[in-house]
């Protein structure tokens, strides 16, 4: 039963495309901020692992691990604004698909600290797409509020279904691998 579950959650995976990162900068506001980080399965499997890694964490980490990554979403979606390069943007964000996914798997507990620190690099690689992808003349203030809102909503979900999964580790060690070979999945397709 498992190996099945194991198995279709992976194929599922496989099947959808990571669409965040579409190159179209048509839409802009509030709506287009909230859709982007919802509209590719990078950003959603990435952010809800971060909520899964701090709920593994638990205490200060339930709050500090998304909050590390908000603050350095924020930064990188400066730079990406601002024009300025990071270097292999959509390899980080893969990265940090298959990193935070392993790290749920292994269910190895890190230091807070080393934690945020993870979470906040994979963070500005994120934050940098979400920038870079803000429309001319687009509303940049509504626009990020929009992917901000995204973002801890799915940091919220993570944290909410590794808290109810807690006393079953089988179960998050499933949800971290499936995470973790989505982000191979995607980075090799």
């Amino acid at each position: 039963m498992f190996r099945r579950s194991l198995l279709a959650a992976v194929l599922v995976t496989a099947a959808m495309p990571a669409l965040a990162h579409s190159g179209h900068h048509s839409a802009s506001g509030f709506l287009a901020g909230l859709s982007h980080p919802l509209g590719g399965l990078d950003h959603v499997l990435a952010m809800v692992s971060v909520g899964l890694f701090a709920a593994l964490l638990g205490g200060q980490a339930l709050w500090a691990l998304p909050a590390s990554f908000i603050a350095m979403m924020l930064m990188g979606g400066v730079l990406g604004l601002a024009g300025i390069e990071v270097p292999a943007v959509e390899f980080g964000i893969i990265a940090s698909v298959i990193t935070l996914g392993a790290l749920v798997s292994l269910r190895r507990v890190w230091p807070v600290g080393a934690a945020m620190a993870l979470v906040g690099v994979f963070a500005v690689f994120h934050g940098h797409a979400h920038g870079a992808e803000i429309p001319a003349g687009a509303g940049v203030t509504l626009y990020s509020l929009g992917f901000t809102l995204a973002s801890m909503s799915l940091h919220g979900l993570g944290v909410a279904f590794g808290a109810v999964t807690a006393r079953q580790a089988h179960v998050g060690r499933l949800a971290g691998a499936v995470v973790a070979v989505a982000g191979i999945v995607l980075l090799v397709g």
